[in-house]
């Protein structure tokens, strides 16, 4: 990734390569550090130390958002999601989910969907807050939690030919970490579960005429796309951050709200049987193999789908 001459290096993390830009007041993170592509061991997931490093990094932007005002010689400060490996995030921790589940161990299974939450919400929730436009560079696939996190986002810029969805349904679960909430501020309910309980897993070209994905640029121009859209709201500070503030108080979407469907996404996912826990192993597999391969194996064959 390559910003301006001006972007300085914060790293303090190992999962989160994170950079500042103290001419746009821009802070930039992006998950899975040092992971290569050919390492077959590391997957791009919400592993625990991921979350963590991503409450950590989320608590010193907010303070510094403070610092800054979020509006300062007519800049607006902004949150840039990004992604080091060549997929944005494939989601919650497979691995971990099935054997919480297979154990029985519902209180350790909720605090990590409570954590993933929190995660999500923290970056909604700093745009109203802090007056912080939150950006999703999406130059990868996004899966599951991932394009949770995404959809959190206030702007999804994304590279044409990602794949996006919710494959959760192919092990008879449901994304429980905001999808249908995030949805439901970019398209209908029918559609939204629709998407949810297909378990397609659609380009971004595809949720880009959907209305899903705000901006869709060619394969490997995500960041001056990023950029060009961080140098226009700068020109607009004042009507991108009340705008955002229009958004969230026209339909908002609170911290319980999130904790309420979440705990049912955990007392659904403790119930699940030996078939669907299987699926969700071979998954991860998978997710080891080849990180694009989930997207691959996770797709069926399905109609373009049109915006309802």
């Amino acid at each position: 990734m390559n910003t301006t001459d001006t972007t300085r290096n914060t790293d303090a993390y190992q999962l989160l390569r994170t950079q500042q830009d103290e001419t746009t007041n821009t802070s930039w993170f992006f998950m899975h550090k040092h992971q290569p592509q050919h390492d077959m061991g590391y997957r791009a997931c919400f592993s625990v130390q991921l979350l963590k490093e991503l409450h950590l990094y989320l608590r010193k932007s907010v303070e510094r958002s403070t610092l800054i005002g979020g509006d300062v010689d007519g800049k607006l400060a902004h949150l840039v999601l990004g992604s080091d490996a060549d997929v944005f995030n494939l989601g919650g921790d497979l691995e971990l989910f099935g054997r919480l589940i297979r154990e029985r161990n519902r209180d350790h299974l909720l605090a990590y969907a409570r954590l993933c939450v929190e995660g999500v919400h923290g970056v909604y929730a700093a745009a109203a807050t802090n007056k912080i436009h939150s950006i999703a560079l999406v130059q990868g696939d996004a899966l599951g939690g991932g394009l949770e996190l995404a959809l959190a986002c206030q702007t999804i810029v994304a590279e044409s030919g990602v794949g996006m969805g919710f494959p959760e349904v192919l092990f008879d679960l449901f994304p429980g970490m905001g999808a249908y909430s995030f949805l439901r501020q970019r398209i209908s309910a029918k559609l939204a579960e629709e998407m949810i309980l297909s378990g397609n897993v659609y380009s971004s070209d595809e949720l880009h005429q959907m209305g899903v994905v705000d901006v869709l640029v060619p394969k490997g121009e995500g960041v001056q796309a990023v950029n060009e859209l961080i140098r226009r709201n700068q020109r607009i500070p004042h009507a991108r951050v009340a705008m955002n503030r229009v958004r969230q108080t026209c339909n908002p979407v609170t911290l319980d709200e999130l904790m309420r469907v979440t705990e049912i996404w955990v007392d659904t996912a403790i119930q699940l049987g030996d078939k669907s826990l299987r699926t969700m192993e071979r998954l991860v597999r998978v997710q080891q193999r080849r990180p694009h391969a989930a997207a691959e194996r996770a797709e069926p064959a399905r109609p373009a789908l049109q915006a309802v």
